[in-house]
């Protein structure tokens, strides 16, 4: 037997056509039970504005999904190669709106894999970790996000002393957007302070000034 002979009969000894029953229910149940982990976790950690219940659904039925095309390809070669080629043509153009949502859905992807090859331990240790590592780093952001001011005022000059006001009641301030127009003129201020109270106060005094808003929102962190 020559060493190409030996090759191909080492290959074909990895896919033997048997399906074993038990073990499917069993990759099945372990498979299931850490989707509903993932289905749980994306819905607690997900922020409700960008929260969509079925992409949520989606991950943990791509998990179960992926775990049975891993187990049909270890029972033939044929269908292994069959099943690439399938695969290889599928297109998603589904935008992924949060880089956390891409997150996720790898891990229920691998979640299939790990779990349709049999490795139960190494999935429950990677969903393990990758919670643990997501906990501990969203607690690292400690800066409250911005707020959001929006002045209203009667002409343009008044900019001038909004900013002076911003200055001594924030510690920080940007102006995000002007509107001009011939009778009112609209800005939009990212501000930081501990003195909301007393600069919406003070804006608000500024002559010239129809009406002031503060707005708190859930965005990104800018340090």
């Amino acid at each position: 037997m020559g060493f190409r002979d030996m090759i191909k009969k080492s290959v074909l000894e990895l896919y033997n056509g048997e399906v074993d029953l038990k073990k499917i229910l069993l990759v099945m149940v372990v498979t299931i039970i850490l989707a509903v982990y993932l289905f749980l976790l994306y819905r607690m950690i997900t922020r409700k504005t960008f929260y969509s219940k079925n992409f949520n659904l989606s991950l943990a039925v791509l998990a179960v999904i992926t775990a049975g095309i891993i187990i049909t390809i270890q029972t033939s070669i044929v269908i292994s190669l069959g099943m690439v080629g399938a695969l290889s043509i599928v297109r998603f153009r589904t935008a992924v709106k949060e880089p956390m949502d891409l997150i996720f859905l790898f891990w229920s992807i691998a979640i299939g894999i790990i779990c349709g090859a049999g490795l139960f331990e190494v999935a429950i240790i990677v969903s393990a970790a990758a919670t643990a590592v997501i906990f501990l780093l969203d607690q690292i952001p400690l800066a409250k996000a911005p707020m959001i001011l929006i002045v209203n005022a009667e002409k343009y000059e008044s900019k001038a002393e909004v900013d002076r006001v911003l200055k001594e009641k924030c510690r920080y301030f940007r102006i995000k957007s002007r509107n001009v127009s011939e009778d009112q003129t609209d800005m939009v201020y990212e501000i930081r302070t501990a003195k909301d109270d007393e600069c919406l106060t003070a804006v608000r005094a500024i002559e010239g000034v129809l009406s002031v808003s503060l707005i708190d929102h859930d965005g990104e962190t800018t340090f």
